[in-house]
């Protein structure tokens, strides 16, 4: 399985999770497995609110799970409308959110924890704060 996380920087497994999806500068593209990762350039970083596209983000990435820290109820229903899970982030790094990955722990993102605009400087309930 791979999953995709947006972060801040590209350090691996070290990497620090990106509070908010469609704002994150890169995002990991992580085999569960393998453990194996790669970052790709998030090409819509700069877009207007609600104009998020996170498949073009993604750059085509074959994904099967998104997992974020934040995302606008626009993103959401645009991957669950692609059969792509999207979980809430609550580690700060890529590794430590891989693990939680696997172990079954992290929360799925529904539409009552989708974030309502973009632009704002907040943690989410189980989630990393903004950095």
């Amino acid at each position: 399985m791979r999953i995709c996380i947006p972060v801040l920087e590209d350090n691996g497994l070290e990497s620090r999770v990106s509070a908010h999806f469609g704002s994150a500068p890169a995002f990991m593209i992580v085999d569960t497995e393998s453990g194996a990762c790669r970052a790709i350039v998030n090409t819509d970083s700069h877009h207007q609110h609600g104009m998020c596209q996170p498949l073009a983000a993604v750059a085509g990435e074959a994904v099967d799970s998104i997992v974020v820290g934040g995302i606008g109820m626009g993103a959401l229903m645009k991957l669950e409308a692609a059969n792509i899970a999207v979980f809430h982030a609550d580690r700060e790094t890529v590794g430590a959110t891989l693990d939680a990955f696997k172990a079954g722990t992290l929360r799925r993102v529904d539409a009552q924890s989708a974030c309502g605009h973009h632009g704002h400087q907040h943690g989410h309930p189980g989630g990393p704060a903004a950095y």
